[in-house]
């Protein structure tokens, strides 16, 4: 088969173009990662509802003591929930990022690409990426609570690190050097394309919150299976942007040049 890779620098229009032809063409094969992630958080999500008892709203006219007896219930109530649904969606989510950058690579290297081979390496990856995204987040955290701006940056920075991690094999420490020196000297290209990556995400995340609002219980469980259609973007355009960083620092021999006049 005939490799997909770019030979070139991409620009940010055929970034998407190419993404989301990517997604169209083996739309169940990388939609599938992600309906299961978030079925899991979904019903994780319901069963908490139904297992944990919410305290009930307070009245109208509650006096403070009846607020400050109300509140710490309420507050561990929430805490509970958000911990462990918080954990369970990263472990999953990260799973299925990585087996979606697995089959996004092996289609572009190789021009055909296996859902159980994918699951299977990022199985094999899954404690690397998610000790990756801890470090990130942690870095990412203080650099924002430092004015803002330095958190942009370092997320910036580390934009490719899973992808290095699945393509390259790289260890979670060694692909934050290779992703910083991949977007070295493009920040705003990487800024635009990730901003408009997340807008895309998170506009269909709004909208499958008030779709899921009248299932009640199961608004959870039906809002990630809608926004389960929309997120493998992310990790096939971050992908595609891996490789086309990497033509932009990989030298082209003549051939490839002249290619490229014609």
């Amino acid at each position: 088969m005939t490799s997909r890779k770019p030979s070139r620098e991409l620009s940010i229009g055929e970034i998407f173009s190419e993404t989301f032809s990517l997604y169209s063409e083996n739309f169940t094969n990388y939609v599938i990662p992600f309906l299961v992630a978030g079925a899991i958080t979904g019903l994780l999500t319901t069963v908490l509802r139904l297992w944990i008892i919410v305290p009930a709203r307070l009245a109208q006219g509650s006096t403070p003591q009846q607020i400050l007896n109300w509140l710490p219930g309420y507050l561990a109530t929430v805490i509970v929930l958000a911990i462990g649904t918080g954990l369970v969606s990263w472990v999953v989510g990260s799973m299925a990022q990585g087996i979606c950058i697995k089959f996004a690579s092996d289609t572009l290297e190789k021009g055909e690409a296996s859902l159980q081979e994918s699951f299977n390496f990022a199985a094999s990856k899954i404690l690397s990426i998610l000790a990756v995204s801890i470090i990130t987040g942690v870095l990412i955290f203080l650099g924002l609570i430092a004015l803002i701006i330095p958190g942009i940056i370092l997320a910036l920075m580390f934009s490719l690190v899973v992808q290095t991690i699945i393509i390259e094999n790289t260890s979670a420490l060694e692909s934050l050097g290779r992703s910083r020196r991949l977007v070295s000297n493009r920040w705003l290209k990487t800024f635009a394309l990730l901003l408009v990556l997340y807008i895309i995400v998170g506009i269909v995340s709004a909208i499958a919150s008030v779709i899921g609002i009248p299932f009640g219980l199961g608004s959870s469980l039906v809002s990630s299976l809608i926004t389960a259609l929309i997120q493998p973007i992310l990790p096939i355009g971050l992908t595609l942007y891996y490789y086309s960083m990497i033509a932009r620092t990989t030298p082209q021999t003549p051939t490839q040049t002249q290619s490229q006049r014609t």
